[in-house]
């Protein structure tokens, strides 16, 4: 509860019109002082009511990609039974309040109001609770209260379609590593029966056909298990504009393109960042959005990859940081593909990228808001140079080596 400066105004000239019209025997001044306390009185007594609303809101929708429209839709009720509630109220949106009309709200009706969420930059958006005010007919005191909870709007990266995909790693016994065709273990010739030979390999048709026992022979070829790694240090992405690194914005993009362009292709995917923040899994998320270990503090869990990128935010590190991520990436061997998706601040830690060459037999790199291009064979990797998300997948569709 606070009062307002006329309240404050008006308590101090009650205090001393009591006190002078008592201590010089003025009966008018008295009055006056006593009239100015009894209207303090009231208008605690009047702002201490505490109106009975219930707050519904529903986002439409409540995931969306940047710059697609979004809304949200605000009901409140008042559940009294007998007096109309005659309040001010605004419902905070992100950075800013919006206002909500509840003047004079009958008992037993509601309002709505419908208004647009902000999806101009990639992030969560907390909307809510509805603060209420209420003040007393003369201004003197005003007391606020929040009602309902607050609902996130996520707001995922820009997702810019890719039309190529890698191709799966196939381990043979002598170390050999060679790209194979999507698939897993599949037929690839037929030979006569051996002693040792399983029984259940042996092809009993053709068997019957050619007068001898024929077994089949399979190959392994293993899907193609991408690993996207986010660089979400702040060292890496150095520029920054209105506080915003634009080559982290592209990164995101990035990340939600590969993601989206695996899910499709129905190919496991992981998506892990450098930096996790505290309340963050520390071995990221798989395809469908599960944390890989630990949890996620906030309003709601993240539902998938996509809802991790509209969460990311940079964070403090350095190279040790960067060197205990990539330890864990070569000790984990996530994959058999791995993109890592970086800014201009780290072009000196590609080196230590370049190390997992062993565990992982494809790496790329996407370097973003670089001012000159990466020079060709770095440390033996595939380095995309991009602006922004659009440019990097038009040159990942242009990569002709895994």
């Amino acid at each position: 509860m606070g009062i307002t400066a006329r309240g404050v105004g008006l308590l101090v000239a009650a205090v001393v019109l009591l006190g002078v019209g008592f201590r010089y025997a003025y009966p008018e001044l008295t009055v006056l002082g006593a009239a100015a306390g009894v209207a303090v009185g009231y208008a605690l007594v009047t702002a201490a009511w505490r109106p009975r609303l219930t707050v519904e809101r529903v986002a439409d929708p409540d995931r969306v990609a940047r710059g697609e429209p979004a809304a949200m839709v605000l009901t409140v009720r008042n559940t009294g039974r007998l007096r109309a509630a005659n309040l001010l109220a605004e419902d905070r949106c992100g950075g800013r309040l919006v206002p909500v009309p509840v003047l004079r709200l009958r008992p037993g009706r509601d309002t709505e109001v419908r208004y647009p969420v902000p999806t101009r930059r990639r992030g969560v958006v907390p909307v809510g609770p509805l603060r209420v005010t209420r003040r007393d007919p003369l201004g003197l005191v005003a007391l606020a209260r929040s009602y309902g909870e607050m609902v996130p709007v996520w707001v995922h990266p820009r997702i810019h379609p890719l039309s190529a995909v890698p191709t799966g790693a196939g381990r043979s016994l002598d170390g050999r590593v060679d790209s194979v065709p999507h698939g897993s273990i599949t037929f690839d010739s037929l030979r006569e029966y051996v002693v040792g030979d399983e029984l259940r390999r042996v092809h009993w048709r053709t068997s019957a056909r050619v007068g001898e026992l024929m077994v089949r022979e399979n190959v392994d070829t293993s899907l193609p298990r991408l690993v996207v790694v986010l660089d979400n240090r702040a060292a890496a992405h150095p520029d920054r504009d209105a506080g915003v690194a634009e080559s982290f914005e592209s990164g995101c993009e990035a990340a939600a393109s590969v993601v989206a362009a695996a899910i499709r292709e129905d190919l496991p995917v992981s998506l892990l960042v450098v930096a996790p923040a505290p309340e963050e899994p520390a071995g990221g998320t798989d395809g469908s959005g599960s944390p890989r270990r630990g949890g996620h503090a906030g309003l709601e869990a993240p539902r998938d990859p996509l809802d991790r990128l509209a969460a990311a935010e940079l964070a403090d590190g350095g190279e040790d940081v960067l060197r205990a991520a990539l330890t864990r990436l070569r000790q984990d061997r996530l994959g058999d593909t791995l993109v890592f998706l970086t800014g201009p601040g780290a072009r000196g830690d590609l080196g230590h990228v370049g190390a997992l060459r062993g565990a992982y037999p494809s790496v790329v790199v996407g370097m973003f808001g670089a001012p000159e291009p990466t020079a060709a064979g770095v440390a033996g990797l595939v380095v995309v140079d991009a602006a922004d998300g659009a440019g990097f997948a038009a040159e990942w569709d242009g990569i002709r080596r895994w």
